[in-house]
């Protein structure tokens, strides 16, 4: 992959982070669908950098407690 491609995601995902900071460590799942893709968001929950909690009524993204 050329290294631009690599760090426009790292932008992305640290982008994504910093939104979650912004926001008291989490968002609802469902806000995010047009704003971050997919592929951003399922890489941060492999490194465990974040998690999804169900609330019941849906989904909430957050920071791992761990970071």
């Amino acid at each position: 992959m050329p290294k631009g491609g690599n760090s426009n995601f790292d932008r992305r995902a640290n982008h994504l982070l910093r939104l979650l900071q912004l926001c008291g460590g989490c968002v609802p799942l469902h806000s995010l669908q047009f704003q971050v893709s997919n592929s951003v968001i399922q890489t941060l929950l492999d490194r465990e950098v974040v998690q999804v909690q169900n609330t019941g009524c849906g989904f909430l993204l957050e920071i791992a407690e761990d970071c």
